[in-house]
């Protein structure tokens, strides 16, 4: 097991480090493959040698090697995130039909995070795809493990949310973006996949800690205020790993309480 954790989390550096130029194109609408990764302030082409993820940035002490430019830390960062998550659902799910699923879960996750934090965007090009591969991913792990039901679950737990999300988007359009609409669906599907109690406890985690975050941003932070936007979408994501990690003993300890056993 340790062994394949090292495996998993070297791909997830790797795929951290291709996030990095999805997270700068896609919302310009520019090509991931073309051209190749460039320093932004003296278009010099990044060399193999300091593409290695986070071991380039820290040799290079975060500068361009032909102009001496800073490059971010955020790039590191995005790249260890990426890692940190393949690792924390690798010892989730462990050598499981439906590991894949999540793997590509946890990297649309990191790349729609940051760009929802930059620009106030949940771009279609990540988030529309994430529905045919999520479905074909977690149609193949029904498949390998003979769980029809959760599949079946999955689709319910992604239309419930998609028509929960959508209602609020049109009762309220002002406190809720057609981003978020879209990515609700992505959301139901992957915690509707693991059971009710995920699904409740996910969804309400999502609009707690988002609740919690846009009062600080209105009382407490300098510059904000009661029209100040706070991106939802991460807030989405968040509560999806609450739900994926504490949503069945949080669903079971209510149940217990509620019924007074």
């Amino acid at each position: 097991m340790a062994g394949l954790l090292v495996i998993i989390g070297l791909l997830g550096l790797a795929i951290g480090s291709f996030l990095n130029v999805v997270i700068w194109r896609v919302p310009r609408k520019e090509s991931v493959a073309h051209p190749a990764s460039h320093c932004p302030q003296c278009d010099a082409p990044i060399e193999h040698r300091d593409n290695i993820p986070v071991v380039s940035w820290v040799i290079l002490r975060g500068r361009c090697r032909s102009c001496g430019a800073r490059i971010s830390v955020r790039y590191p960062l995005v790249e260890l995130a990426t890692a940190a998550l393949f690792v924390a659902f690798g010892l989730h799910f462990g050598i499981h039909a439906d590991l894949p699923a999540y793997l590509y879960l946890a990297a649309v996750g990191v790349a729609l995070t940051m760009i929802d934090l930059d620009l106030l965007r949940l771009p279609d090009a990540l988030t529309l795809p994430s529905y045919p591969i999520g479905l074909a991913l977690l149609g193949a792990a029904a498949w390998a493990d003979n769980a029809p039901h959760a599949y079946v679950r999955a689709l319910l737990g992604m239309a419930a949310l998609a028509g929960f999300y959508g209602l609020v988007w049109l009762v309220y359009p002002a406190g809720m973006g057609l981003g978020d609409v879209k990515l609700s669906g992505v959301v139901g599907m992957y915690l509707g996949w693991l059971g009710w109690g995920q699904l409740l406890v996910g969804a309400f985690a999502a609009f707690v800690i988002g609740a919690v975050v846009s009062i600080v941003v209105v009382v407490g932070m300098r510059g904000g205020g009661r029209k100040s936007r706070v991106p939802f979408g991460p807030f989405m994501l968040i509560g999806l790993l609450v739900g994926i990690y504490a949503g069945h003993p949080l669903a079971h300890a209510y149940t217990r309480i509620t019924s007074g056993s």
